[in-house]
């Protein structure tokens, strides 16, 4: 809940109120790649095994006929063993990202277009008008702001062959 400041320019100083950001606000969500929908599991604790079971239960009863892969990045939460079997009894398959590639994985840009659209330049009277605004946000960005999610959150991504190099 701290402030996160857009851009300003000024010859006078220009105090902007924020609240202490205290409060914690987390979610956990998968996106699906193509339609852009989401899937949130908020919490104000901690992110923990126990939420991503809970998110992997959501998807696999919103996509029950469907197949299934989950690609994560590499979260110790993510890792354990309570959520890798629970993904197998559910036949979610999960696909771990490589270490320190977040380009690569498409919620990463989802979280930087809520951050730009909720936080920067904004203040929220209270802890409950703030997870409104994210929430919202996050649930209504597939029909509300389609155009830009189509194209943020595209899968075109560059791929290198190996090839032979020859030094000279």
């Amino acid at each position: 809940m701290s402030a996160f400041l857009g851009f300003l320019w000024c010859f006078q100083r220009i105090f902007i109120r924020s609240p202490s950001g205290r409060q914690r606000f987390n979610v956990l969500a998968a996106l699906h790649a193509i339609t852009h929908e989401t899937i949130t599991v908020c919490n104000d604790a901690y992110i923990n095994a126990a939420c991503v079971c809970e998110l992997l239960r959501k998807i696999k009863d919103a996509y029950s006929d469907i197949m299934i892969t989950l690609v994560m990045d590499n979260a110790r939460y993510q890792r354990c063993k309570i959520v890798i079997e629970l993904a197998n009894e559910l036949g979610i398959e999960i696909m771990f990202l490589p270490p320190y590639s977040p380009n690569l994985n498409l919620i990463e840009r989802l979280w930087k277009f809520v951050k730009k659209k909720c936080l920067y330049s904004k203040r929220y009277e209270n802890f409950t008008a703030f997870k409104e605004a994210i929430y919202g946000c996050i649930s209504n960005a597939h029909v509300k702001h389609k155009e830009e999610l189509d194209t943020l959150l595209t899968l075109n991504f560059q791929t290198f062959k190996k090839e032979q190099i020859m030094a000279a």
